[in-house]
């Protein structure tokens, strides 16, 4: 009998998707409905800030060159 990294073995981790199926949790999901839960929700796929700032800096950097070679 082997067991995976968290200790169970294949035949339990089988049941326990079983009974998922059988529960179907997904059915019931109906996402945030607060302001704040749904603010939160569409912050997931953020990875952070520094790209747009790099992108701005760039851009200044690039007009500044254009006034002093003028």
């Amino acid at each position: 009998m082997t067991t995976k990294g968290n200790g169970w073995t294949a035949a339990h981790c089988r049941q326990q998707a079983e009974r998922i199926r059988r529960w179907k949790p997904w059915e019931r999901s109906t996402g945030p409905t607060t302001p704040e839960g749904k603010a939160k929700s569409a912050r997931n796929a953020w990875k952070g800030g520094t790209r747009p700032l790099l992108r701005e800096l760039a851009r200044t950097l690039r007009r500044q060159r254009e006034v002093l070679n003028d």
